[in-house]
Protein backbone atom coordinates (compact mmCIF):
# COMPACT_ATOMS: atom_id res chain seq x y z
CA UNK A 1 0.00 0.00 0.00
CA UNK A 2 3.01 2.30 0.36
CA UNK A 3 2.91 3.23 -3.34
CA UNK A 4 -0.85 3.86 -3.30
CA UNK A 5 -2.71 7.03 -2.36
CA UNK A 6 -6.32 7.28 -1.22
CA UNK A 7 -8.24 9.31 -3.80
CA UNK A 8 -11.93 8.48 -3.33
CA UNK A 9 -14.52 7.04 -0.94
CA UNK A 10 -18.02 5.61 -1.16
CA UNK A 11 -20.14 4.10 1.61
CA UNK A 12 -17.08 3.92 3.86
CA UNK A 13 -15.03 2.15 1.20
CA UNK A 14 -11.69 3.74 0.30
CA UNK A 15 -10.42 3.66 -3.29
CA UNK A 16 -6.72 4.03 -4.02
CA UNK A 17 -4.57 5.04 -7.00
CA UNK A 18 -0.86 4.36 -7.52
CA UNK A 19 1.14 7.50 -6.80
CA UNK A 20 2.68 7.24 -10.27
CA UNK A 21 -0.74 6.83 -11.92
CA UNK A 22 -3.81 8.97 -12.50
CA UNK A 23 -7.57 8.76 -12.04
CA UNK A 24 -10.79 10.08 -13.51
CA UNK A 25 -14.45 10.43 -12.60
CA UNK A 26 -15.66 11.90 -15.91
CA UNK A 27 -13.39 10.87 -18.79
CA UNK A 28 -15.72 8.26 -20.31
CA UNK A 29 -18.98 8.30 -22.28
CA UNK A 30 -20.73 5.77 -20.03
CA UNK A 31 -23.60 6.31 -17.57
CA UNK A 32 -21.58 5.92 -14.37
CA UNK A 33 -19.28 8.79 -15.34
CA UNK A 34 -22.15 11.21 -15.86
CA UNK A 35 -23.66 10.43 -12.47
CA UNK A 36 -20.79 10.41 -9.94
CA UNK A 37 -21.00 6.60 -9.49
CA UNK A 38 -17.87 5.45 -11.32
CA UNK A 39 -14.14 6.10 -11.07
CA UNK A 40 -11.34 4.93 -13.36
CA UNK A 41 -7.89 4.19 -11.94
CA UNK A 42 -4.97 4.31 -14.41
CA UNK A 43 -1.97 2.59 -12.79
CA UNK A 44 0.62 3.74 -15.39
CA UNK A 45 1.10 0.21 -16.71
CA UNK A 46 0.90 -1.38 -20.14
CA UNK A 47 -1.84 -3.67 -21.42
CA UNK A 48 -1.14 -7.19 -20.15
CA UNK A 49 0.75 -6.04 -17.05
CA UNK A 50 -0.55 -6.93 -13.59
CA UNK A 51 -2.52 -4.19 -11.84
CA UNK A 52 -2.55 -3.60 -8.08
CA UNK A 53 -5.95 -3.75 -6.41
CA UNK A 54 -7.43 -0.29 -5.75
CA UNK A 55 -9.61 -1.65 -2.91
CA UNK A 56 -9.65 -4.27 -0.17
CA UNK A 57 -12.19 -7.08 -0.35
CA UNK A 58 -12.99 -10.77 -0.70
CA UNK A 59 -13.59 -12.00 -4.23
CA UNK A 60 -17.15 -13.35 -4.49
CA UNK A 61 -17.60 -13.58 -8.24
CA UNK A 62 -16.00 -13.27 -11.69
CA UNK A 63 -18.05 -12.81 -14.86
CA UNK A 64 -17.08 -12.68 -18.52
CA UNK A 65 -18.93 -9.96 -20.43
CA UNK A 66 -18.86 -8.19 -23.77
CA UNK A 67 -18.00 -10.50 -26.64
CA UNK A 68 -17.31 -7.51 -28.84
CA UNK A 69 -17.50 -7.09 -32.58
CA UNK A 70 -14.28 -6.11 -34.33
CA UNK A 71 -13.10 -2.50 -33.92
CA UNK A 72 -10.55 -0.39 -35.76
CA UNK A 73 -7.87 -1.43 -33.28
CA UNK A 74 -6.79 -4.70 -31.73
CA UNK A 75 -8.69 -5.47 -28.53
CA UNK A 76 -9.88 -8.32 -26.34
CA UNK A 77 -13.02 -10.11 -27.57
CA UNK A 78 -14.38 -10.10 -24.00
CA UNK A 79 -14.14 -8.21 -20.73
CA UNK A 80 -14.28 -9.31 -17.10
CA UNK A 81 -16.23 -8.22 -14.03
CA UNK A 82 -14.64 -8.87 -10.64
CA UNK A 83 -17.04 -8.67 -7.70
CA UNK A 84 -15.59 -8.19 -4.22
CA UNK A 85 -17.25 -7.98 -0.83
CA UNK A 86 -15.72 -4.94 0.84
CA UNK A 87 -13.64 -5.48 3.97
CA UNK A 88 -14.52 -1.95 5.09
CA UNK A 89 -18.29 -2.18 4.62
CA UNK A 90 -19.54 -5.75 4.40
CA UNK A 91 -22.96 -4.55 3.25
CA UNK A 92 -21.51 -3.32 -0.05
CA UNK A 93 -20.07 -4.95 -3.17
CA UNK A 94 -17.21 -3.52 -5.23
CA UNK A 95 -17.43 -3.99 -9.00
CA UNK A 96 -14.20 -3.82 -11.03
CA UNK A 97 -13.97 -4.21 -14.81
CA UNK A 98 -11.26 -4.18 -17.52
CA UNK A 99 -9.02 -6.58 -15.56
CA UNK A 100 -8.54 -10.30 -16.29
CA UNK A 101 -8.25 -11.64 -12.75
CA UNK A 102 -5.42 -13.75 -11.41
CA UNK A 103 -7.32 -14.02 -8.11
CA UNK A 104 -9.98 -16.65 -7.48
CA UNK A 105 -13.36 -16.62 -5.78
CA UNK A 106 -12.87 -16.83 -2.02
CA UNK A 107 -9.52 -15.01 -1.98
CA UNK A 108 -9.05 -11.86 0.10
CA UNK A 109 -7.21 -9.04 -1.66
CA UNK A 110 -5.72 -6.01 0.10
CA UNK A 111 -5.07 -2.63 -1.51
CA UNK A 112 -1.87 -2.82 -3.58
CA UNK A 113 -1.85 -6.61 -3.94
CA UNK A 114 -1.92 -8.19 -7.39
CA UNK A 115 -5.39 -8.29 -8.91
CA UNK A 116 -5.08 -9.21 -12.60
CA UNK A 117 -3.83 -8.21 -16.03
CA UNK A 118 -5.05 -5.03 -17.70
CA UNK A 119 -6.93 -5.74 -20.93
CA UNK A 120 -7.64 -3.58 -23.96
CA UNK A 121 -11.39 -3.89 -23.78
CA UNK A 122 -13.86 -3.59 -26.63
CA UNK A 123 -15.57 -0.96 -24.47
CA UNK A 124 -12.57 1.32 -25.12
CA UNK A 125 -11.88 3.91 -27.80
CA UNK A 126 -8.63 3.73 -29.75
CA UNK A 127 -6.93 6.26 -27.45
CA UNK A 128 -8.01 4.66 -24.13
CA UNK A 129 -5.15 3.67 -21.81
CA UNK A 130 -5.09 0.64 -19.47
CA UNK A 131 -7.28 1.24 -16.43
CA UNK A 132 -9.66 -0.25 -13.89
CA UNK A 133 -13.26 0.93 -13.63
CA UNK A 134 -14.68 0.79 -10.09
CA UNK A 135 -18.22 1.09 -8.74
CA UNK A 136 -19.72 0.49 -5.29
CA UNK A 137 -22.93 -1.52 -5.42
CA UNK A 138 -25.69 -3.02 -3.30
CA UNK A 139 -25.49 -6.85 -3.08
CA UNK A 140 -28.97 -7.06 -4.67
CA UNK A 141 -27.77 -5.21 -7.79
CA UNK A 142 -24.04 -5.83 -8.33
CA UNK A 143 -23.85 -5.96 -12.14
CA UNK A 144 -26.17 -3.40 -13.74
CA UNK A 145 -24.69 -0.09 -14.91
CA UNK A 146 -27.30 1.85 -12.98
CA UNK A 147 -27.89 1.84 -9.26
CA UNK A 148 -24.39 2.38 -7.86
CA UNK A 149 -23.57 4.54 -4.87
CA UNK A 150 -22.05 7.96 -5.44
CA UNK A 151 -18.29 8.21 -5.11
CA UNK A 152 -16.64 11.32 -3.69
CA UNK A 153 -13.12 12.53 -4.26
CA UNK A 154 -11.11 12.69 -1.05
CA UNK A 155 -7.67 13.62 -2.39
CA UNK A 156 -7.24 17.27 -1.47
CA UNK A 157 -6.64 19.82 -4.22
CA UNK A 158 -5.57 23.31 -3.29
CA UNK A 159 -6.06 25.75 -6.15
CA UNK A 160 -5.77 28.89 -4.02
CA UNK A 161 -2.13 29.53 -4.87
CA UNK A 162 -2.31 28.68 -8.56
CA UNK A 163 -0.58 30.89 -11.08
CA UNK A 164 -2.82 32.98 -13.37
CA UNK A 165 -5.01 30.41 -15.10
CA UNK A 166 -6.73 32.32 -17.90
CA UNK A 167 -3.69 31.55 -20.09
CA UNK A 168 -5.09 33.43 -23.07
CA UNK A 169 -1.87 32.81 -25.01
CA UNK A 170 -2.28 29.04 -24.70
CA UNK A 171 -0.45 26.21 -22.98
CA UNK A 172 3.08 25.34 -24.02
CA UNK A 173 5.02 22.15 -23.51
CA UNK A 174 7.23 19.42 -24.95
CA UNK A 175 6.11 16.14 -26.51
CA UNK A 176 7.28 13.21 -24.38
CA UNK A 177 5.41 10.45 -26.23
CA UNK A 178 3.77 10.34 -29.63
CA UNK A 179 2.02 7.49 -31.43
CA UNK A 180 -0.88 7.06 -33.82
CA UNK A 181 -3.46 6.97 -31.00
CA UNK A 182 -2.39 10.09 -29.06
CA UNK A 183 0.47 12.30 -27.88
CA UNK A 184 1.55 13.22 -24.35
CA UNK A 185 2.76 16.73 -23.51
CA UNK A 186 4.89 17.73 -20.52
CA UNK A 187 3.72 21.25 -19.76
CA UNK A 188 5.94 24.27 -19.14
CA UNK A 189 3.63 25.39 -16.33
CA UNK A 190 3.80 24.73 -12.61
CA UNK A 191 0.49 22.89 -12.34
CA UNK A 192 -0.58 20.32 -9.79
CA UNK A 193 -3.28 17.65 -10.07
CA UNK A 194 -4.57 18.58 -13.54
CA UNK A 195 -5.23 21.38 -16.00
CA UNK A 196 -6.77 24.38 -14.23
CA UNK A 197 -10.04 26.09 -15.12
CA UNK A 198 -11.59 29.25 -13.74
CA UNK A 199 -14.94 29.30 -11.95
CA UNK A 200 -16.47 32.26 -10.13
CA UNK A 201 -15.60 30.61 -6.84
CA UNK A 202 -11.96 30.06 -7.72
CA UNK A 203 -9.81 27.54 -9.55
CA UNK A 204 -10.84 23.97 -10.41
CA UNK A 205 -9.18 21.11 -12.29
CA UNK A 206 -10.58 19.64 -15.50
CA UNK A 207 -11.39 15.94 -15.78
CA UNK A 208 -12.87 14.60 -19.02
CA UNK A 209 -12.78 14.08 -22.76
CA UNK A 210 -13.22 17.46 -24.45
CA UNK A 211 -15.14 18.05 -26.65
CA UNK A 212 -15.92 14.51 -27.83
CA UNK A 213 -17.98 13.29 -24.86
CA UNK A 214 -20.12 16.43 -24.65
CA UNK A 215 -19.50 16.83 -20.93
CA UNK A 216 -16.59 17.08 -18.48
CA UNK A 217 -15.94 17.47 -14.78
CA UNK A 218 -14.27 20.10 -12.63
CA UNK A 219 -12.75 19.30 -9.23
CA UNK A 220 -12.52 22.07 -6.65
CA UNK A 221 -11.83 22.69 -2.96
CA UNK A 222 -15.23 24.40 -2.67
CA UNK A 223 -18.81 23.61 -3.72
CA UNK A 224 -19.48 24.91 -7.25
CA UNK A 225 -22.80 26.52 -8.11
CA UNK A 226 -25.28 25.21 -10.65
CA UNK A 227 -25.18 27.30 -13.81
CA UNK A 228 -21.85 29.00 -13.24
CA UNK A 229 -19.52 29.23 -16.25
CA UNK A 230 -16.23 27.38 -16.55
CA UNK A 231 -13.38 29.09 -18.41
CA UNK A 232 -10.21 27.58 -19.85
CA UNK A 233 -7.56 29.27 -22.00
CA UNK A 234 -9.46 32.52 -21.54
CA UNK A 235 -12.75 31.27 -22.99
CA UNK A 236 -15.95 29.77 -21.68
CA UNK A 237 -15.94 26.04 -22.37
CA UNK A 238 -18.98 24.97 -20.36
CA UNK A 239 -21.45 25.47 -17.52
CA UNK A 240 -22.06 23.53 -14.31
CA UNK A 241 -25.19 21.34 -14.54
CA UNK A 242 -24.89 19.16 -11.41
CA UNK A 243 -22.75 19.02 -8.28
CA UNK A 244 -21.74 16.36 -5.79
CA UNK A 245 -19.54 17.38 -2.88
CA UNK A 246 -16.47 19.13 -4.41
CA UNK A 247 -17.06 17.98 -8.00
CA UNK A 248 -19.11 19.52 -10.81
CA UNK A 249 -20.48 17.93 -13.97
CA UNK A 250 -20.43 20.45 -16.83
CA UNK A 251 -21.85 20.49 -20.35
CA UNK A 252 -19.58 21.50 -23.22
CA UNK A 253 -20.21 24.95 -24.72
CA UNK A 254 -17.36 25.62 -27.15
CA UNK A 255 -19.47 27.61 -29.64
CA UNK A 256 -17.62 26.37 -32.73
CA UNK A 257 -14.20 26.86 -31.12
CA UNK A 258 -11.50 24.24 -31.70
CA UNK A 259 -8.48 23.12 -29.70
CA UNK A 260 -5.33 23.15 -31.80
CA UNK A 261 -1.76 21.99 -31.32
CA UNK A 262 0.61 23.79 -33.69
CA UNK A 263 -2.42 24.59 -35.92
CA UNK A 264 -3.66 20.94 -35.95
CA UNK A 265 -7.16 20.27 -34.50
CA UNK A 266 -7.04 17.95 -31.46
CA UNK A 267 -9.18 16.66 -28.65
CA UNK A 268 -8.15 16.64 -24.98
CA UNK A 269 -8.24 13.58 -22.73
CA UNK A 270 -7.71 14.94 -19.22
CA UNK A 271 -7.32 13.21 -15.85
CA UNK A 272 -6.28 13.96 -12.28
CA UNK A 273 -2.77 13.19 -11.03
CA UNK A 274 -1.42 12.69 -7.50
CA UNK A 275 1.75 14.24 -8.97
CA UNK A 276 2.48 16.67 -11.81
CA UNK A 277 -0.06 16.36 -14.64
CA UNK A 278 0.60 15.43 -18.25
CA UNK A 279 -1.60 16.72 -21.09
CA UNK A 280 -2.95 14.05 -23.44
CA UNK A 281 -4.05 15.14 -26.92
CA UNK A 282 -6.02 12.89 -29.27
CA UNK A 283 -6.42 13.14 -33.05
CA UNK A 284 -9.85 13.13 -34.64
CA UNK A 285 -8.71 10.12 -36.67
CA UNK A 286 -6.07 7.65 -35.58
CA UNK A 287 -2.75 8.46 -37.21
CA UNK A 288 -3.47 12.01 -38.36
CA UNK A 289 -1.57 13.75 -35.52
CA UNK A 290 2.14 13.56 -36.34
CA UNK A 291 4.00 15.20 -33.49
CA UNK A 292 7.64 14.34 -32.87
CA UNK A 293 9.14 13.41 -29.53
CA UNK A 294 10.82 16.43 -27.87
CA UNK A 295 8.96 18.80 -30.21
CA UNK A 296 7.87 22.08 -28.60
CA UNK A 297 4.13 22.65 -28.95
CA UNK A 298 1.43 25.09 -27.94
CA UNK A 299 -2.25 24.39 -27.27
CA UNK A 300 -4.70 27.15 -28.16
CA UNK A 301 -8.48 27.44 -28.32
CA UNK A 302 -9.77 29.42 -31.28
Amino acid sequence: MKDMIKVANSEGINIYCPISGRFSFFNSPYFAHRNFIGIDIYPNLKFGEIAPSPVSGRVIGVREVGFFESKNFECSDKDYVILMKSLENKKRIIKIIHVKPIVEVGETVIVGEKLGSLIRSGFFDFWTDPHMHIEVKDPSNPLRARGGYKIKRVMQMDGDNMEETMLCEGLSGVVIESKSEYSLIALNHDFKYGLPANLSGGVGFIDGGIPHYGFFGVHTNFTPKIGEPVRFLGKKIGSVVSVFENMALCFIELRNSTFKINSKPVRLSLHLYPSKPIMKVVPYRMGELTLQKFESVRLILN
